[in-house]
């Protein structure tokens, strides 16, 4: 990873601009092109090194959340993640070594939703989700320091 690149991944951890032209917006304050930008995020997403670019929403103020774990027997966990990576609600779905080894979470508008969305994947797998709502929230502050200026807040 350059200079540029580590700049890049300590500044915008938190704080990506919202406006029309955001990846213009962050050459701007590191003083260089949009195109930099774009090509430095296209070479870590092509090393798998950068899963998303992004906002992340406080959930309790655009809708509804829960985290969900599925027990999916081993000759089908290709086939059930598929599925569930399919559904528009779905984000964080990772295989973890347990009974109940494919975890993810389900976002939308209301709860009666999330509850339709549980059961369209259970009529979807044949199995039966494993709800976890949130019942409280515990604030992280979820950043990585890149560098000896690093503008991660502690």
């Amino acid at each position: 990873m350059d200079e540029l690149c580590l700049r890049m991944l300590d500044r915008f951890q938190h704080d990506l601009p919202i406006c029309a032209e955001p990846y213009q917006a962050m050459a701007d304050e590191l003083g260089c092109t949009e195109d930099d930008i774009l090509q430095h995020l296209a070479q870590l997403n092509q090393c798998q090194a950068l899963s998303r670019v992004g906002p992340v929403f406080e959930h309790s103020l655009a809708g509804a959340s829960t985290l969900v774990a599925l027990a999916v027997p081993h000759a089908r966990i290709e086939e059930v993640a598929a599925h569930i990576n399919a559904l528009d609600e779905v984000n964080h779905n990772y295989l973890r070594e347990h009974t109940w080894n494919l975890w993810f979470v389900l976002t939308g508008p209301s709860r009666e939703h999330l509850d339709q969305t549980l059961a369209h994947i259970q009529q979807l797998t044949g199995l039966t989700p494993l709800d976890l709502p949130m019942l409280t929230a515990y604030q992280i502050n979820l950043g990585f320091a890149l560098g000896k200026d690093s503008q991660v807040p502690a």
